[in-house]
């Protein structure tokens, strides 16, 4: 089905014939299709605000959710959204003349929370917190006034596992960015349908595309933030390791309450000795000697 050049969205047009990108756009494709399937983001006859930076990740997501509503498989109607954010030097057109000419329906907004997180956030900071909170509020009142059902994100495998270590390292706590959550008023979904799929593979695909990537100069600009850090670390553990990421990521999915140590998750206290009915996960007791 997706050999078949002859039916195509205009944003898949001009891309490589090679069997190796073929591979990665269904691989890509069906990971997205498994995260969405998975974590149940689609209503049918919703409306999704698609959150565009110019970034490789977000021309991904653009490209593979516009693929699967082509070929009948994402039943709700799509929105792409870019929130300029005032940064000096941003290539203002470049976005709303690539979704003209793919024909992508789109809005683009001008809200300059640049300055304000310079003039808040003290030099050698990092500006990632407020810049995320201040662009999270405005994408959120764009989806109501736009009627939108849910906020879509670009986030992919190594963004989730990333995060996850973050919040291990620094946050003292096991938690990480869920493909799919409830904003704190209540209404309105955010979806993370690139949740299965590699960095790696946004990044082949978006060269291959030849899309116009837009760098972020206010974060990238940045040295010695925690997530580069641990980016790094990561970096290290693949190379000694190939495949390690995909392993810790699995693991995330395989959480098991009872062989941790939170009691508001799992109740040790309820435990009992019951004869002869033994977990035969659990790890063997050793005897008192």
């Amino acid at each position: 089905m997706l050999d078949d050049d002859s039916d195509i969205h205009p944003l898949f047009a001009g891309a490589p014939s090679t069997t190796e990108f073929k591979k990665l756009r269904k691989r890509i494709v069906r990971h997205t299709r498994e995260a969405i399937e998975q974590y149940g983001m689609v209503e049918r006859g919703a409306k999704w605000l698609v959150c565009l930076s110019g970034g490789k990740d977000s021309y991904t997501l653009l490209a593979v959710l516009h693929e699967l509503q082509w070929r009948g498989l994402l039943p709700v109607e799509l929105l792409a959204c870019n929130l300029d954010q005032g940064q000096p030097g941003f290539p203002a057109t470049v976005l709303p003349e690539f979704l003209e000419r793919m024909g992508v329906p789109h809005r683009i907004e001008y809200q300059d929370t640049y300055s304000v997180v310079m003039d808040k956030i003290p030099q050698g900071r990092t500006f990632c917190a407020l810049c995320s909170r201040l662009r999270r509020g405005n994408l959120y009142r764009i989806a109501r006034e736009e009627g939108c059902s849910a906020v879509v994100l670009g986030h992919h495998r190594d963004d989730i596992l990333e995060t996850f270590f973050m919040n291990l390292f620094h946050g003292g706590r096991l938690a990480t960015m869920p493909p799919k959550l409830v904003n704190e008023e209540g209404d309105l979904f955010l979806y993370r349908p690139l949740a299965h799929v590699a960095e790696a593979d946004c990044e082949k695909f978006a060269t291959a595309m030849n899309y116009p990537i837009i760098p972020c100069d206010l974060c990238g600009s940045q040295d010695g933030l925690q997530r580069q850090q641990v980016k790094q670390i990561l970096d290290q553990w693949e190379k000694n390791a190939p495949g390690r990421r995909q392993v810790m990521f699995r693991a995330l999915m395989n959480a098991r309450p009872s062989h941790l140590l939170d009691p508001k998750l799992f109740d040790f206290m309820g435990l009992s000795l019951s004869k002869g009915e033994i977990d035969p996960d659990s790890p063997e007791i050793p005897q008192l000697r």
